[in-house]
This record gives C-alpha cells, structure tokens and sequence, in this order.
C-alpha cells in the first residue's frame, strides 16, 4: 500500500469536504420548501475539470453514484462557459426520477476551467398523475416535468423562461421557483470557494494534492477488501409489489471480492416491470458505491479514487437499469433500499461479523397534495418515513431512525402543521417490532394524521408482504402496515402503494418495520 502523510492528508480532505458541505448549508437556509429547508433532501459535491467527483458532502447515499453519472453523461455534451449553470433531471442522463433537479456550474480561473460544482435537491411536487410526482405511473411521461440539460442561468443571469416552465408544471410553482433559486446560491457559493482555494494553492499544489487524495481514498479501500475472504458470493431478496398486480419481484447479486475489487454481478433479477419500481443504473451504482463506503471505517473523502474500486454489472432492460422511458419514480426511494439487502445478505457472508441484518428497507413515501382552503393556496408534502435499524454482531438495531439509502430528517410537527391541512395525531415508537436475537433489530414508528382539508393522498412503501431478514439465526423484523380511518367509514387496511382521493377527517396510520435480529436468542 502506498505510503501518505497522514496530517497533510486529513487536512486536505476536510478543507475540500467543507466546500460541498457549506453549498449544503447554504442550499437548506435558502430554500422555501420544507422537504428541502427542514427535511434537507438534497446533495452537493464538487468536481474536477475531467468530470471526476473530488468530494461530496454526507449528504443522500442514493446520489453518491447518481452525480458522477451525469457529470459523466453531460461532460462533453455541453459548451461550458463562465456564468452558466445547467439544469437536468433526466433519467437518460444519470438522473434517479423526476422530483430530483440537479444543477450543474463550471468554475474558471481566468480562461482555463477548473472543475464543476453540482447539487440535487428533491422538489415536492415536479406535475404528473398525482401530488407529489411519486404516482402509481407505468411510464415516466406520468411522473412529471422531464428536464433534459437546460441552460437554467445564462451570463449569471437566471433565465426567466425557463423558471417559467417549471413553474406551470408544477401544482406549487411558487416553491418550485424559490428552491431553483436556492440551488443556484448553493452553487455560487461553491464556485467561490473552489476558486478561491485554487488560485490560493496554485495549480501545481492542487494537482498534487487531487491526486494524494484519489490515490488515499483509492488504497484505503483497497486495503479493507484485501481484508476479506476472496471469493463469489450470492443473495437474493423480492419487492412486495409494483402496484401494477406485479408481485414478489426477485432482485439477485454475485458479488465478487478479490483483487481489490468488488464486483456485482446483478444478472438474474427481474426486468423491468410496469410500475415504478424500476431505476436508473445510476441508483443501482450508488447502492454498490455505499457498500464500498461503508466497509472503511478511517475518515475518508469520498471521491473518484474510492468509486475506482466498484463494478457493477446491470442487465440492460432490467429492473435495475431500466429504460430511460420507463416508470422510475419509487426506483429511487423503494428499490434502492432492497438493491442494499441484497448485497449486504451477499457482503455478511464474507464479514458475519461486521454486517448488519436487514433494516427497515422501505422509505415509507407519504405524498399529501390539494387545495388548502384555510391558507387558499395548493399544497404538496412529501416525507419519508423513519423505521427499525438492523441489528449487528456489536449492538441492537436502532430504533426510529432513516437507515440507508434516505439520510433526510422528518418533518418537524411545527412546520408539518403550520404548512399543511394535516395534523399530527401521533408519532410512538412501535415496540417489539425489531426481530428477535442475540442482539434484537430496532424498532419502527407508528405515525398517525389527520386531514383537516380534501385530500389526494399516496403512499409508496415495501416490507408490507415480506419482513426484513435476520441473520445468524435470528427473527426478521416485523412487517409494516398502512391505514385509513375514513369519517363514517371505519378503519381499512391498506395495501403498501395506493392513491386516493379523500375527505378532510381522514385518518391515516402508518406503522413502519422494524429490522432484523442478529444471532439466535437464548
């Protein structure tokens, strides 16, 4: 393994990590929608000028492969010039669905580019079916807005036109147009801070310095998988349902550790289905890319060096890399959680002792959309849902937490009620829902609401029809369920994808799972 200064090293990472991490800040202070200012559903990175990722912020696992693939897709499609930045959110671009708009700047040092600052923040509401663009679609045309690279700012001037047209899309424009804005300070000020810490290091330091850096994160990770047992190893694990009549939908990985790489091999698992649990290779990478960061304990940054480790075979026309037309929209939140059980059950045969079992594996996507007459306004809210942690060979799971591919917060009930016609009738942790072992899996939440005005609601969630498995002979984590309390109607259980028009006074339950236990109890 080659040899690194190991203070120079640390220093270099965290002054470059800060740069993403500040765009971040910046991004979540400035933004109007609550999905984005308090759930802070977004990333930042920064890139060089080759296109490859330098550092990006502890943001959304399921963007760490997403930005680099449409860097990689637009690199050389598009004439880069100071002042422009350059919007897209299309899967056949290295976009994850729809709701996610990336926006994309180059940064100069006089004539010469330097690299690209870049950030992803999910939109509540982008058009399509239903409010919240999360629909029980069968093709992407239904999931909202499709934006091809679009020239968002021209000059440092935003282009009214273009605003406009994400505006008219949109049930709530207005939020639309002040979190496009907030996208474009978050890049400003990354550009500033990559430029000025350039031109402060000098060309030929800051080579030297990128290529320490790839080349440390690169033999970090090398040296944690020259640690395993070499050898092929398989899993599989299904998806409930794709809310078209679909049902257990196989989903199968060989991953292969040696020569200090991984390789997964996705050949066997279903094809594309009629629904939208279908996603973009770039989803299906970043699940791999978040194992491999998850192996390495040191701190290291997470740039091109350490994805240089990772191959990811995907058949083509499968549910994991899917056509660019196809439905895509929970690809994103619901088959990116069940692409992480599999090859983490294929990773915990390699290292029983380091791997959890299975966690929640669901986002639990509740979408809430109409007319507010008490504000007199349209309305879109969107959350994911918190649930159990699977338990590892060192600890219980724990409880109430978003595990895996979602590193968002939850609504807090101040904002959820002062925003929204809903209120909060309860949010408990559901006991005794984490499986069962030597050590037990976390436990999920039980989240009750009230509409207080007419309603579409949707909820795309998994992990109703097959709980998330234990290991070494410990009991999965309970499955979970979902609801509706309909005024004179009774209670009536749901199925884990629907959506409904509904009645102010609606009740909606939802009980998320719990995770895995590990090793046999007593």
């Amino acid at each position: 393994m080659q040899t690194f200064d190991a203070l120079n090293v640390q220093l270099w990472q965290q002054i470059i990590r800060s740069i993403p991490e500040e765009m971040g800040v910046a991004l979540e202070r400035t933004a109007f929608s609550p999905n984005i200012r308090e759930r802070r559903d977004h990333s930042c990175a920064i890139f060089l000028a080759d296109g490859k990722m330098f550092s990006q912020a502890a943001h959304i696992p399921v963007h760490l492969g997403a930005m680099p693939l449409m860097m990689e897709s637009l690199l050389e499609k598009i004439d880069w010039r100071p002042g422009d930045m350059w919007l897209c959110n299309d899967p056949a671009h290295g976009g994850t669905h729809l709701p996610d708009f990336t926006l994309i700047a180059p940064i100069f040092s006089g004539s010469d580019r330097i690299g690209f600052v870049a950030n992803r923040a999910h939109h509540a509401d982008i058009g399509g079916m239903s409010p919240g663009s999360l629909p029980l679609s069968t093709e992407i045309y239904q999931e909202g807005l499709i934006l091809p690279p679009v020239r968002l700012v021209r000059g440092n001037r935003v282009d009214p036109d273009i605003l406009a047209i994400i505006r008219a899309n949109s049930r709530t424009g207005d939020e639309r147009i002040g979190d496009s804005k907030a996208q474009v300070s978050s890049n400003r000020l990354g550009q500033k801070l990559f430029q000025r810490l350039y031109e402060d290091w000098g060309t030929e330091v800051w080579t030297s310095r990128c290529t320490q850096l790839f080349a440390h994160s690169k033999a970090i990770l090398e040296q944690e998988i020259n640690k395993c047992v070499h050898g092929t190893y398989t899993f599989e694990d299904y998806l409930d349902d794709d809310g078209q009549g679909n049902l257990d939908i196989p989903i199968r990985v060989a991953l292969t550790v040696g020569n200090a790489k991984l390789t997964f091999d996705f050949a066997g698992s279903a094809p594309q289905v009629d629904g939208s649990l279908n996603c973009t290779l770039a989803v299906t990478r970043s699940a791999c890319y978040y194992l491999a960061r998850c192996l390495i304990e040191a701190d290291v940054s997470t740039n091109a060096g350490l994805l240089e480790c990772v191959d990811a075979i995907v058949p083509e026309g499968s549910i994991l890399n899917a056509d660019p037309r196809a439905a895509v929209s929970a690809g994103n939140v619901e088959t990116s959680q069940r692409i992480v059980d599999v090859i983490f059950g294929a990773m915990a045969q390699c290292l029983p002792d380091r791997i959890p079992a299975a966690s929640q594996g669901t986002m639990n996507n509740l979408l809430i959309g109409g007319w507010d007459p008490h504000r007199n306004r349209s309305f879109s809210y969107y959350e994911t849902i918190c649930g159990g942690a699977g338990a590892s060979a060192e600890m219980s799971g724990e409880s109430a937490i978003q595990i895996h591919m979602t590193n968002t917060l939850n609504t807090p009930i101040e904002v959820l009620e002062s925003h929204y016609p809903v209120r909060l009738r309860q949010v408990a942790i559901r006991r005794g829902s984490g499986g069962k072992g030597t050590h037990n899996g976390g436990d999920g939440i039980e989240r009750t609401l009230e509409l207080t005005a007419d309603a579409v609601v949707t909820i795309i969630s998994e992990r109703r029809t097959r709980r998330p498995y234990g290991l070494i002979g410990a009991i999965g984590g309970s499955m979970g369920s979902n609801s509706l309390t309909i005024p004179d109607g009774g209670r009536k259980a749901m199925p884990g994808k629907f959506s409904r028009a509904l009645k102010a006074g609606t009740i909606i339950e939802i009980q998320t799972p719990g995770g895995g236990g590990w090793g046999k109890s007593d």
